[in-house]
């Protein structure tokens, strides 16, 4: 096993809320809301656009259900969803995953712009 591997937190999870042959869904450790969810393909890959279709397919699967959950336990009034690709882009853990964030109404000032916020002085148009 490759040190990269052997210290990945994402390459050995504890458990999961949901998973499929090719990936798993866990709670984020250090959540933006509450229902953050992080969907994670099982191979070690840091580089979304380094799936294959497959895993790419099955992290979409579980997004779908993952979605489905958070409804059920959080009722959000709406979601961004987010995957850092790269050091520039925010990317601190060097393995592949998708955040589901939940919003809720008055969890920012001004949501618009979404996921643009990731420049704020870009967000607003």
């Amino acid at each position: 096993m490759s040190h990269a591997i052997e210290n990945c937190p994402f390459c050995r999870p504890d458990a999961s809320l949901l998973q499929n042959e090719l990936a798993y869904v866990l709670e984020d450790r250090f959540p933006v809301n509450p229902g953050h969810l992080l969907i994670i393909p099982r191979r070690h890959v840091g580089d979304f656009f380094l799936l294959d279709r497959a895993e790419q397919a099955a992290l979409l699967e579980l997004l779908q259900q993952a979605k489905a959950y958070v409804d059920k336990q959080y009722q959000p009034a709406g979601y961004n969803i987010g995957i850092n690709v790269g050091e520039t882009a925010g990317q601190t853990i060097n393995h592949v995953h998708v955040h589901l964030i939940p919003r809720y109404h008055g969890d920012t000032a001004n949501p618009r712009g979404g996921v643009r916020g990731v420049i704020p002085a870009r967000q607003a148009y």
